[in-house]
């Protein structure tokens, strides 16, 4: 029972997949027929070329069949294009058969045939057979045309040779009209290149549309102009890379974020900038290495520019004992950098508590000083050995980490009264330290290490610097 309950429910499937495939076949069927009949049709046309009747078919035909083809016959004759010809007339049914040299003679032995009197019809059945002539002149012939066209063009030669190089100087005279009025309003030559080549391009574009107007070749310019939009839009695909970058350093140049010897510090590079490029921005570090940059890169990320004010601030860290009075040893940290002649008073430098560590208070001292002048790591170097002195000089401890120490033999504990300690002399005099210097010959002279900036490079005889001077 449960075997016939399956079949009932599977039955409609099944019968729905029959007629499916049904349908499928009739329409199998129907598309092999229609596509079966007009290949027919074109081997039956591609045997026998019959034209249809120009004019409607007389019952009394006013010419007998043998008149017609006698006519027939004597013209096609005469012309004696046509080998083995056979006319034959039948109910004023032209047939035509024979051999011809060309399509061309051919058509014209059908067109005969169509405006005779009597004629209903005409089965063109001549046979084309070009023959091989051996003869230079078809190719005397097109020199010949060739030449009439070459007299015909020659004044719109001329009119371009003219023309076109008046519209090159014009839009040329043009451009450096433009880049003299905008000397001071664009500090960048490559932008300043830029504008001026818009402007003095229209100029050109004016001559070459007279000589294609006077050519007559206005549609031939529309053409050109947008297979060159298709070919653009490939070669922006192709060269999207390059493209990117040379639009990142026209943005670039408009905004300046760096000038030519700033010390920036972009995608975790840093050094001074040399030259910048359509391409990419020369970066020299300070390990003395050329980094070349994609403008696209720099363009996309924070650029941190060190140099851009000349005010520039430094911080450092020191760590003094718990036992020593903070308020004191910050007085001392002021005094240190007040004496200090590379340190700038006003923004006034800050000695600030940061942290109390583990064994120490940590004191962070922040100055100021000229950063087109001076070197941060020298500066550095010199204020940490300044306030080392001075707070050793005033009995500041600044004892080190805290962290344990394990003696395995035990430690000996003197008394003392022990006479072997009051042989030793234990107390030293205090030795009184030299006087610090602002610069040891290890900091130099503390002039900041960053190369001074080279002069620009003339726009005309270095293009590719897209800087401009500072």
């Amino acid at each position: 029972m449960h075997r016939h309950a399956t079949t009932r429910a599977l039955s409609p499937v099944v019968r729905g997949l029959f007629l499916l495939h049904i349908a499928m076949l009739a329409s199998a069927l129907w598309l092999m027929t229609a596509l079966a009949a007009p290949a027919q049709t074109t081997t039956a046309d591609t045997a026998d070329t019959a034209s249809a009747p120009e004019q409607q078919v007389e019952i009394d035909p006013v010419a007998s069949d043998t008149a017609i083809a006698a006519r027939i016959t004597r013209i096609l004759e005469a012309t004696d294009w046509y080998t083995g010809l056979q006319v034959t007339v039948d109910e004023g049914v032209v047939f035509l058969d024979g051999t011809t040299g060309t399509d061309a003679r051919r058509t014209w032995a059908q067109s005969l045939g169509s405006k005779t009197a009597g004629v209903v019809a005409v089965v063109n059945r001549i046979t084309v057979q070009e023959a091989v002539v051996w003869s230079f002149d078809p190719a005397l012939a097109e020199l010949e045309a060739l030449a009439r066209k070459t007299v015909t063009v020659l004044p719109l030669v001329l009119l371009a040779l003219l023309v076109l190089p008046l519209a090159w100087f014009a839009a040329r005279l043009v451009s450096k009209l433009a880049k003299l009025l905008l000397a001071n309003r664009v500090r960048s030559p490559f932008l300043r290149v830029v504008i001026a080549r818009t402007i003095a391009f229209p100029v050109f574009l004016v001559g070459l549309y007279i000589v294609l107007q006077v050519a007559g070749l206005t549609q031939l310019a529309v053409s050109l102009i947008g297979g060159a939009g298709v070919i653009g839009i490939v070669i922006g695909f192709a060269f999207r890379d390059i493209a990117e970058n040379f639009l990142s350093s026209l943005i670039l140049s408009v905004r300046r974020p760096f000038q030519r010897g700033d010390f920036i510090e972009v995608a975790g590079i840093m050094g001074t900038v040399k030259s910048m490029s359509t391409r990419s921005t020369l970066i020299s570090s300070v390990e003395g290495n050329e980094i070349h940059i994609p403008n696209a890169t720099i363009f996309k990320n924070v650029i941190e520019n060190y140099t851009s004010s000349p005010n520039r601030r430094g911080d450092f860290l020191v760590g003094i004992g718990y036992d020593a009075t903070v308020p004191e040893a910050q007085e001392i940290i002021m005094n240190c950098l007040a004496g200090h002649k590379a340190v700038l008073s006003d923004p006034e430098p800050m000695v600030l508590v940061d942290e109390l560590g583990a064994s120490t208070v940590n004191i962070r001292t922040y100055y100021w000083f000229d950063g087109h002048l001076i070197s941060a790591v020298k500066l550095k170097s010199a204020l940490l050995r300044a306030v080392k002195t001075a707070l050793t000089n005033a009995g500041i401890s600044m004892p080190d980490e805290a962290r344990e120490v394990i003696f395995p033999e035990g430690v000996r504990v003197l008394d003392a009264g022990d006479p072997e300690i009051a042989q030793e002399d234990v107390s030293l005099p205090p030795a009184t330290p030299a006087a610090e210097p602002d610069a040891t010959e290890g900091e130099g002279d503390l002039l900041s290490e960053t190369p001074a900036p080279e002069s620009p490079p003339d726009a005309e005889d270095a293009a590719d610097d897209l800087l401009g001077p500072r």
